[in-house]
């Protein structure tokens, strides 16, 4: 990567939680217009990762730069800003249940941009239709919606705003194969239309495949291999081989309670 071309640029990065270590000096580029895919195993701090990123957590040690700006300890009228850049797909979509579908796809708008709300209803139905649902569903209620519907919602919510970025967690969990694949797919148009940088979390190695264009592995806190999508079958890392392949042997060791 070129010097300075980062979208994302993330630097020593350290978080724990009393004695536990999560993350332990974790570095991370992301460029412009890239989609990146962390991958590791339940509990090895993609979404610590993600949280500090955000500015949800906030890290003991290290740097994150958006657009080449530090953006650790900004006060938060000053981090709302770089917010404003970032849409976002939570695990489990994570929808408003006291709010119609479309009031949450149109919640940034309405709340933190102050549209109006004709005019934040009008780009909701817009933006469900950009996922393959009509304005009727704009109408319901997240618990009428299934498990494929909420993510799609989701994802709605998260492109609404035409973000520069967009982090995506977990965001095929719950979802069986064929629907997981069509949310994929979605994924990946909805980015290419945009032209959004992406950073994402799974476990999934299906869907890391499809949205990627470059996969990184996280494992005890750092960064222990990056490279192409099209290579992680062959990048003759002992760590990525186990994890890909789904061994219970390897240097990886489940952490078991008794």
């Amino acid at each position: 990567m070129r010097e300075g071309a980062a979208k994302i640029r993330v630097r020593g990065l350290s978080k724990s939680f009393g004695p536990k270590v999560v993350l332990a000096g974790l570095d991370l580029d992301v460029a412009v217009g890239e989609s990146v895919v962390v991958i590791g195993g339940s509990g090895t701090g993609k979404s610590v990762m993600l949280k500090c990123i955000l500015g949800l957590l906030e890290p003991e040690a290290g740097s994150v730069q958006i657009d080449g700006e530090e953006v650790l300890g900004l006060p938060a009228a000053e981090r709302e800003r770089v917010n404003r850049k970032i849409g976002m797909l939570f695990q489990g979509s994570a929808l408003f249940d006291s709010l119609k579908v479309w009031e949450n796809v149109a919640f940034s708008l309405l709340q933190v941009s102050r549209m109006d709300r004709s005019a934040g209803k009008a780009r909701a139905l817009d933006t469900l239709a950009r996922v393959g649902l009509g304005p009727e569903v704009g109408e319901l209620w997240p618990a009428e919606l299934s498990g494929g519907m909420q993510k799609r919602v989701a994802l709605a919510r998260a492109i609404a705003s035409d973000p520069e970025i967009i982090f995506f967690d977990e965001p095929t969990t719950g979802l069986d194969p064929i629907m997981a694949d069509v949310i994929n797919e979605m994924i990946v148009k909805s980015v290419r239309t945009l032209g959004a940088t992406t950073l994402s979390i799974t476990h999934d190695l299906a869907s890391a495949r499809k949205i990627a264009d470059r996969i990184a592995m996280l494992h005890q806190g750092r960064i222990i291999w990056s490279g192409p999508a099209r290579e992680i079958d062959r990048s003759d890392n002992p760590y990525v081989d186990q994890f890909i392949h789904g061994r219970a042997e390897g240097p990886i060791k489940m952490e078991v309670r008794r």
